[in-house]
């Protein structure tokens, strides 16, 4: 089993990422991406998955923190790609639902952050909240697609999916598939390609039921792959065995360990 978004290295989990990671191993989680959310973050995310085989990580800058983002940043990140545990940037996209960042902030760090996916040669890892249109366009005009990735954390309608779907790109499931009101997410989880899904905690957010309210973990994400697998009628193997592939060709792993 995988967990394809996780943020172990937050201070949600100090003191207790050797455990965390064992409780995961436990639960038959082999595989981890680590994302950073800012440049400290990114740091953060590559120095656990420097220590652990089977941690990988993603670098960027989160929508969220765009306005506070400067060249130097961006440079000192483009560093980091370099990292042979570095299989990803992201998390980045647009979040029009919070608006932490002004809008124009954020269209601008996402380009940048594309551009450098480009010359590092790596996947996306992309947040979208209520700004599908801005960022499908964004997308478009910096041939972002060309790039593959995965829209986390998907909560869109099967139209928007299908959008996502024919540009190549995954859609990762979180705890939230686990809630009584995904109704549309459902549809989606029933209707996707197979060889296009995967799954993730975003932990420490988005706990699954029956720990929702409660701090996510990696070991919880057996119950995302568990639920998918009864939406789609299929056993939980089939689901582990699909989003494992998955995971590996997208983010090419192993690529070390």
């Amino acid at each position: 089993m995988i967990d394809s978004h996780a943020h172990i290295h937050f201070d949600d989990f100090k003191g207790e990422i050797p455990q965390v990671i064992e409780r995961a191993r436990q639960a038959g989680v082999e595989t981890i991406i680590n994302v950073g959310t800012d440049l400290e973050s990114s740091r953060q995310a590559l120095e656990i998955g420097r220590n652990y085989s089977g941690i990988y990580v993603a670098i960027g800058f989160h929508p969220h923190e765009a306005a506070k983002v400067t060249r130097e940043d961006l440079a000192a990140l483009k560093l980091l790609a370099a990292d042979q545990k570095v299989v990803a940037i992201g998390e980045i996209g647009l979040d029009y639902y919070y608006e932490h960042s002004p809008r124009e902030a954020q269209l601008r760090i996402l380009r940048e952050q594309v551009g450098l996916a480009h010359e590092a040669a790596l996947p996306l890892i992309i947040h979208c909240r209520d700004a599908f249109q801005d960022c499908f366009a964004i997308m478009d005009e910096e041939e972002g697609w060309k790039r593959g990735g995965v829209f986390h954390c998907f909560t869109g309608d099967w139209g928007i999916a299908q959008k996502i779907l024919k540009k190549g790109f995954y859609l990762s499931f979180s705890g939230i598939l686990t809630f009584k009101k995904s109704g549309n997410l459902r549809e989606v989880a029933e209707k996707a390609p197979l060889e296009k899904i995967l799954v993730e905690t975003d932990c420490p957010y988005l706990a699954p039921e029956p720990h929702r309210g409660k701090r996510n973990e990696p070991a919880y994400v057996q119950l995302v792959a568990q639920r998918l697998a009864e939406i789609r009628g299929v056993s939980l193997s089939v689901i582990d065995e699909a989003v494992t592939r998955n995971l590996g060709e997208l983010f090419r792993i192993p690529k070390v360990d």
